[in-house]
């Protein structure tokens, strides 16, 4: 065949010129052909086309979804799974709408995937749990390419999901940089690095997602630095949380410090249980110096931190105008990062809930901390639990809410700490209860309704309640675990109490003090200790010294 072919070509070369009926024959003999099948063959599936204006008259019910589903199970050969059936027997509906579905921990080869596109077409969920999910790489595939196409989810959750193969996580950076509705996503305790890492980062570019969870995720290095390069750019995410990722104080942290200069959508960044420790804490607040207009929520604990890291963070409170939320419990602070903070935090006027939960503090630290107390007007939560606060603490602190009408709520350890003596016990149980009514008499100040939690038993003690405020513009001071009882108290606005003069907010603190003087008094002699951490208070330049106790 060839043989021939070679020959007609010398001919054709000889005679110098083609003959173009003779072209035409030789491409017809190796032209292919094409032929249709009939009409009614040409199609042989469909998919349904999304409707996202879904008519809430046009919904199926759960009972007909199930059977949808149960077809569809047979339609591809598997079993329908009881643990959905039951899902969807016991949920509710409505327009369309479901809480969620959970697939938590379920194995799912790809044709058990396929067969729930007959859930995912006709319902709508606020939550697809996929954690700990055996999927296959096809099957992970195709769901998440469903969950795209049905757009059904606003949080989806794929944490633990063990290895799902390239195609899977192409499939999810498709959904995350595609999808309208999904708003949130965990993806904690699973490797990203490489291919993941980099297909997570392009998407983010124009991803309309506001919430990220990669706790645990292993980012530390390049998967940071490619995470952090889409980020600077992305004006969608609100919320980003890393904890547990082994970030360091070096090239992690300056990548963080980057992220926060030039990036100023982000709310909430959480860097819980790394080791970012002081070096790297400087590279932090160098990014936040330019937070204008952005973070709100900055969370820090255990970090390495010591007080001399204190030093930086002090440097940038001043300035920051939108922080509301600091956590930088669990590192060791001591009642030194305390002194260094004071002043910054009394500068700073947009704090509300500051956490320094196991940070080494002692009475001395507290009565810092009372100081800025007594000078702030904003401060809503105070969170100092598992540390050494013992009566001189108590004091100071009981002191400062007598002056303080913003703190609603002071986080103390549920048991006190023994004393040596009967009466200091006593004395304590007193303080935390004093503590306990001013917080809820600054909750009725400010016009909140407090649901005060404690027991029988607790009260009895000296135990103080958990004052737990609802929402105030937006935001919602959460609640301490614990407890029985629950009691609500709705104090109304005094105009006594509200007034800016200074004679009403004397006869407010008198009226307290002599609440006060009502308890039996302590001997002065029996706590040479606790009036000795006391003595700075009564410096005429701060406001503790006109209160007699």
């Amino acid at each position: 065949m060839t043989r021939c072919s070679d020959k007609e070509n010398d001919q054709e070369k000889d005679e110098g010129t083609e003959d173009p009926n003779k072209t035409q024959k030789k491409r017809s003999k190796g032209e292919k052909h094409v032929s249709f099948p009939p009409d009614e063959q040409i199609v042989s599936g469909f998919a349904e086309h999304k409707d996202k204006d879904r008519n809430v008259d046009s919904c199926l019910t759960l009972t007909e979804v199930s059977l949808a589903y149960c077809r569809s199970c047979d339609r591809h050969q598997v079993e329908p799974r009881a643990h959905i059936l039951e899902q969807l027997k016991q949920g509710t509906c409505v327009g369309g709408r479901v809480k969620c579905l959970d697939l938590r921990g379920e194995r799912l080869d790809h044709r058990s995937c396929e067969a729930l596109e007959a859930i995912l077409k006709s319902l709508h969920f606020d939550f697809i749990n996929l954690q700990a999910a055996q999927l296959e790489e096809n099957g992970a595939s195709s769901l998440l390419d469903m969950i795209l196409y049905y757009e059904s989810t606003n949080h989806l959750d794929v944490s633990d999901i063990g290895s799902i193969g390239t195609s899977g996580w192409r499939a999810l950076a498709h959904l995350i940089k595609q999808s309208v509705c999904l708003s949130r996503l965990d993806v904690c305790n699973v490797s990203m690095v490489d291919y993941p890492a980099q297909a997570l980062a392009k998407a983010l570019q124009t991803s309309h997602l506001a919430v990220l969870h990669l706790h645990n995720a292993q980012l530390s290095g390049t998967p940071l630095f490619s995470l952090v390069g889409a980020l600077k750019s992305n004006k969608a995410l609100q919320e980003l949380r890393l904890a547990d990722n082994l970030l360091n104080s070096y090239q992690d942290a300056m990548q963080l410090g980057d992220l926060l200069r030039y990036n100023n959508t982000l709310q909430t960044l959480e860097l819980s249980n790394n080791a970012i420790a002081d070096a790297g804490l400087e590279e932090l607040c160098d990014g936040l110096r330019w937070q204008t207009a952005g973070l709100k929520v900055l969370l820090l604990r255990n970090n390495q931190l010591t007080a001399c890291g204190m030093v930086h963070l002090a440097k940038v409170l001043p300035v920051l105008k939108t922080l509301e939320v600091l956590d930088i419990g669990e590192n060791c602070l001591g009642n030194g990062g305390i002194q260094t903070l004071k002043e910054p935090l009394m500068m700073n006027h947009s704090l509300l809930h500051l956490s320094l939960a196991h940070s080494h503090i002692t009475c001395e630290g507290s009565v810092a901390l009372a100081e800025y107390l007594a000078e702030s007007h904003q401060i809503q939560r105070l969170d100092i639990q598992e540390n050494d606060v013992r009566v001189g603490g108590l004091m100071a602190l009981s002191l400062a809410l007598r002056i303080n009408h913003s703190l609603v709520n002071l986080d103390l350890d549920e048991t006190p700490k023994l004393e040596q003596e009967e009466f200091l016990m006593e004395t304590q149980a007193r303080l935390r209860l004093e503590i306990t009514e001013l917080c809820l008499t600054n909750a009725g100040l400010t016009g909140i309704a407090a649901a005060t939690r404690v027991t029988a038993s607790e009260i009895s003690e000296g135990k103080p309640a958990i004052v737990v405020p609802p929402e105030q513009g937006g935001r919602t001071l959460t609640p301490a675990p614990t407890i029985h009882l629950v009691f609500h108290n709705s104090f109304p606005r005094s105009p006594t109490t509200t007034s800016s003069s200074s004679s009403s907010s004397a006869s407010f603190i008198m009226a307290h003090v002599g609440m006060a003087a009502s308890q039996a008094p302590i001997p002065s002699a029996k706590l040479p200790q606790t009036s000795a951490k006391l003595d700075h208070l009564n410096q005429p330049d701060r406001p503790w010294n006109h209160i007699q106790t």
